[in-house]
């Protein structure tokens, strides 16, 4: 699966503690190659964020992307949920 990087996830991403960066890692290898696997909670989102889903990093840090099309997802942020939704 390729995976674009847009500005804010770029930006958000390089605040990330080394621990977050490398969590960050293990599940987007496990995205790539599963999108669907159930570590990474993979869920629709609604409101602002509606088209887009989110995935899991840890209980409250997440990340959330859009797909473009069945090969591509452009990450679109990454937060805590209170970040990200609040």
């Amino acid at each position: 699966m390729k995976l674009l990087i847009h500005r804010n996830f770029k930006r958000s991403s390089k605040k990330l503690s080394r621990e977050l960066r490398s969590k960050l890692r293990e599940q987007l290898e496990i995205f790539s190659n599963n999108p669907l696997d159930k570590r990474l909670n993979n869920h629709a989102l609604s409101g602002r964020y509606v088209n887009h889903r989110s995935i899991d990093l840890t209980g409250d840090w997440g990340v959330i992307f859009r797909k473009i099309n069945d090969n591509t997802v452009l990450l679109v942020n990454i937060g805590t949920h209170s970040q990200l939704y609040g």
